[in-house]
């Protein structure tokens, strides 16, 4: 397509010399800002990418892919409902539990907290939980008076393994002189780190038996968790049992639960991408001008190829490869850093949190313990072709300018 003759040109053209210094640092900015936005674009939608499987997965490994409650706000005989519901195809599991809102309190702190009760084998079934005990022994999570906390609500109330911690219910005792709080006094055997905030801060696990006894749940529980073969199937999956139940209870899957919080992330994703392709854009823009400079700046050159034979599409071809190089060179290292940055980020973080004595990613802010990223082919063939586009269209106008000029009159006062 190119022949030896216009890259031999076209490249001593890129060649900086003292007259054509300032083009030349123009071209080196315009490089720089490509490969400074392909690799940010990369980067970000790596974080962006991270932060939505992160969170999905640390949602679904702690709740189920679909709920079932009672409208009465409780399930009489779940086990016989349990049994019918996974029989039905596309269930792997269904687990009763109880869950509540509780006052935690202990000699040091108080604090509203999530509490979840469940069995023992069930809880097994938790890999984020079971594989993250980070003190104490899951087999200790049985009777009536053991429970499990996230390691950061430990902390605030200042526990730990072997100390007590008193539960208040909003739900209390009705007696002669009115209404007196339901509390109880628990044994903490264990402190789980799931890795987000949100649960490592507000989660306590019950067994079964004592939720039930604390809630006033005589066997009884709240609430079914359906773990699916498919997540992103358990929209359809959710009619099927609605069907199944005959309509009497409520049924939502995670994505409607979650549905503010996915929808918000989707937007900040298709924002930033807009923000940072117009990075790209902008770079591009500096390729336009240096190339105009370096084409009036050639002028005679020009003129003087024409004369020796060259056609006009030699001439557009030979400053068509001076902008593509700044772009294409500009891309890859740009790609090359992106992928480089993003596959190692949270190292970088680490390394400036103690480079500046600063947190950059705190935990209460972001939901998650650390900064995730998860570069996906696609993003990175985008990002990489939002930077070939531009800087291919950036060229054309330079380069059809350069063909057109006429000899004669570039040569007119020479």
């Amino acid at each position: 397509m190119f022949s030896p003759l216009e890259r031999m040109i076209a490249f001593r053209y890129l060649r900086s010399r003292r007259r054509e210094g300032f083009i030349s640092i123009i071209a080196a900015f315009s490089f720089i800002g490509i490969a400074l936005g392909v690799a940010t674009l990369i980067v970000v939608m790596a974080v962006m990418n991270g932060f939505r499987t992160e969170i999905t997965s640390k949602i679904l490994g702690l709740s189920g892919h679909i709920t079932i409650s009672g409208y009465e706000g409780k399930i009489d005989n779940f086990d016989n409902f349990v049994d019918g519901v996974t029989n039905i195809e596309g269930v792997v599991s269904a687990i009763p539990v109880i869950d509540g809102q509780v006052m935690a309190n202990s000699k040091f702190a108080n604090t509203g907290a999530m509490v979840k009760g469940i069995r023992l084998s069930d809880l097994s079934n938790k890999p984020l939980i079971y594989d993250n005990i980070k003190a104490g022994y899951l087999t200790d999570f049985q009777g009536r008076d053991n429970i499990i906390l996230g390691i950061r609500l430990a902390e605030r109330l200042g526990v730990s393994v072997g100390d007590k911690v008193t539960l208040i219910s909003p739900k209390g005792h009705t007696t002669a002189l009115g209404t007196m709080p339901r509390l109880k006094s628990y044994n903490v055997v264990a402190l789980f780190e799931a890795g987000m905030y949100e649960f490592d801060n507000n989660m306590i696990f019950m067994p079964l038996e004592a939720a039930q006894i604390f809630f006033k749940f005589p066997d009884a529980v709240n609430v079914i968790e359906i773990m699916s073969e498919n997540p992103y199937e358990s929209t359809q999956l959710s009619k099927t049992i609605y069907e199944s139940v005959g309509g009497l209870l409520r049924i939502q899957d995670w994505q409607m639960t979650n549905a503010g919080l996915f929808n918000a992330l989707k937007v900040e994703r298709t924002v930033m991408f807009m923000i940072l392709t117009l990075i790209v854009f902008v770079a591009a823009f500096n390729i336009i001008s240096s190339l105009i400079m370096l084409v009036n700046d050639k002028g005679k050159d020009i003129a003087i190829l024409r004369t020796m034979g060259a056609t006009r599409g030699m001439i557009m071809r030979i400053f068509f490869i001076c902008g593509s190089a700044i772009g294409v060179v500009g891309t890859l290292l740009g790609f090359l850093l992106g992928v480089s940055f993003a596959s190692n980020i949270d190292r970088v973080k680490t390394w400036l949190e103690s480079l500046i004595g600063n947190k950059l990613f705190d935990p209460v802010v972001y939901f998650l313990s650390e900064l995730p990223a998860d570069v996906q082919t696609d993003d990175v063939i985008m990002a990489v072709s939002i930077g070939l586009g531009f800087s291919f269209i950036a060229t054309i106008y330079p380069a059809w300018k350069a063909s057109k000029q006429d000899p004669a009159e570039a040569l007119r006062y020479e």
